[in-house]
């Protein structure tokens, strides 16, 4: 039972675009607006408002998204809850090309004349600029699969769990915390729940709810004689799974050279305990001495080196200099590609792109464009061999199907190319960490992510992690502290010498994602083996230049 007392501090908003609907099936008052989430049926039927609008105004293409969106985040600093906040909007998106240009527009007037409104104004905003478009869009191909729908494979819905069991589970890895080391603990729950119906002139009538979940903390302990501080953040993967990722079962549970647990599931208070004792631990490790390392890579950090030097880069937009004012263009230009023999890395460097993964952030049945999901290869053998893009994007680098990563964040917001889920293939050969720390004569075990930099052209860059661990002649000796990395994506990924097997392919993701103006979040999931990566530049970040 949640100690009230400490549950202090807490307010909550919930934020409504409310629609009533006439009768499409049922009586006006028998809706509750967008807290009650209408049959597929009515949504059908207003989706055929949409298409049917458009069509009639001059739009040679369609297609219309009705979303609802959750979300719910719960916050802690030390042992009390600092905040509760849950959120819901409601409303439709449509979309079209008329005259060969497209046209958008949004509102969260739910009614068949609301919706009507809306079509009309994406075909006159896309006809007033086709005065500017100098070639017209060109949209591949896609068939349409009548009336589908898609979930999120959970055991439990974690927007059904009472606040209290939230808090509680929250508070008790503070309490963990602090017993353990800690000085200081701020951790937080977010939830998302995306109810999203898609329909289009293609013959698509598309139903998904899509659920993901993203626990996190940070763990601070202080040295009372310096009065310097160490953190650890936690250890957790943001997932597309339901409650269950917080149970702390057991299930496929291994433990790593430090020390540190991987399963499936999560236990935020275990976790929590290990990283108050590694901020504490910190406070004694040696200061790491700058110079070449051979660096074995944790998919706990690895995930983010992936997000940001090859999902980000092979960006088709990014490529193509359409996304330069959001975090830059791409070096991986179309030259590159072309050439077929670009050596992004090493032969055994296999990276891939997907929206299927089970358990990851970026898995749907079908993207934004009412597109079926799938996975392809990025780098094969070492060899950049392909980019993501969309259905108005594959035309520009010669493929006819798009790769189904459309995505919008909201009703109110347009889709355009985002990026999927971004992986590293595991090994063939039969490998564990410990067997490649064993081969490792001067090197540092990487576990967690953290501060990092890329330049605009997702090149040269700079990352470093949560707890870093020497490696002496196979073995690890000590924890190390003030450890960077530094390198380029094409020397880095070249310098990969072996990856750990399936047994230890796990997930880390980013919950939000951000691209584009206006500015929209997405979630992505990059899985990894435990890596190795020779002679890479590891620098002193408390030493001054």
């Amino acid at each position: 039972m949640t100690n009230r007392r400490r549950f202090v501090g807490t307010n909550g908003s919930l934020a409504l675009g409310l629609g009533l609907f006439p009768r499409l099936g049922h009586t006006v008052e028998s809706f509750e607006g967008a807290l009650t989430p209408i049959p597929s049926a009515d949504k059908k039927a207003l989706a055929d408002v949409a298409l049917n609008a458009a069509r009639s105004k001059g739009a040679t293409y369609t297609d219309v998204r009705i979303g609802r969106y959750l979300n719910q985040s719960l916050s802690a600093r030390e042992t009390k809850i600092q905040g509760v906040n849950s959120n819901e909007s409601y409303g439709v998106g449509v979309r079209v090309i008329a005259n060969g240009t497209w046209g958008f527009a949004a509102t969260s007037d739910v009614t068949p004349d609301g919706i009507a409104k809306a079509a009309g104004e994406a075909v006159a905003i896309a006809k007033a600029n086709a005065s500017l478009q100098t070639e017209p869009v060109r949209l591949a191909a896609q068939k349409g699969f009548g009336e589908v729908s898609w979930s999120t494979p959970i055991e439990k819905n974690a927007f059904a769990v009472p606040l209290a069991e939230k808090a509680d589970l929250l508070l008790a890895a503070a309490d963990a915390a602090l017993k353990n080391g800690a000085n200081f603990f701020n951790g937080a729950i977010f939830l998302i729940n995306e109810q999203k119906y898609f329909a289009s002139t293609d013959g698509s009538y598309i139903d998904q709810d899509v659920h993901r979940i993203y626990p996190t903390f940070t763990a601070t302990a202080v040295d009372s004689t310096s009065g310097k501080f160490e953190t650890r953040n936690s250890l957790s993967s943001p997932v597309g799974m339901g409650w269950e990722y917080l149970s702390g079962r057991a299930d496929g549970k291994a433990q790593g050279p430090a020390g540190t647990v991987y399963g499936r599931f999560y236990d935020i208070v275990e976790d929590a305990v290990a990283a108050a004792k590694d901020a504490r631990a910190k406070h004694a490790a040696k200061s790491v001495t700058p110079g070449k390392y051979d660096l074995v890579l944790d998919p706990s950090h690895l995930w983010l080196t992936i997000h940001e030097s090859v999902g980000h880069p092979l960006e088709l937009d990014r490529v193509l200099g359409y996304e330069a004012n959001y975090a830059g263009t791409s070096f991986a230009t179309l030259d590159k590609w072309q050439s077929k023999s670009f050596k992004y890395g090493s032969p055994i460097v296999n990276l891939y792109a997907d929206k299927l993964e089970r358990g990851s952030l970026g898995a749907v049945g079908y993207d934004d464009e009412g597109v079926k999901t799938k996975e392809w290869d990025l780098v094969k053998d070492g060899v950049l061999v392909n980019y993501q893009a969309i259905r108005d994007q594959v035309h520009m680098i010669g493929q006819s199907e798009s790769h189904g990563c459309c995505y919008a964040d909201n009703w109110s917001s347009v889709q355009f190319q985002r990026m999927p889920n971004v992986s590293l293939r595991p090994g063939a050969t039969p490998l564990v960490p410990s067997d490649l720390i064993a081969k490792v004569e001067k090197g540092i075990y990487i576990i967690g992510d953290g501060s990092f930099s890329i330049d605009q052209q997702r090149y040269n860059f700079q990352f470093g992690g949560q707890t870093f661990h020497e490696i002496k002649d196979g073995k690890i000796v000590g924890m190390l502290r003030d450890v960077a990395y530094q390198s380029n994506t094409q020397e880095f990924w070249n310098s990969m010498s072996a990856t750990c097997d399936r047994r230890d392919w796990r997930m880390g993701g980013s919950f939000f994602d951000g691209k584009g103006q206006p500015g929209q979040v997405s979630a992505v999931s990059h899985g990894s083996s435990t890596t190795r990566f020779d002679g890479v530049n590891v620098i002193n970040t408390a030493r001054k230049i």
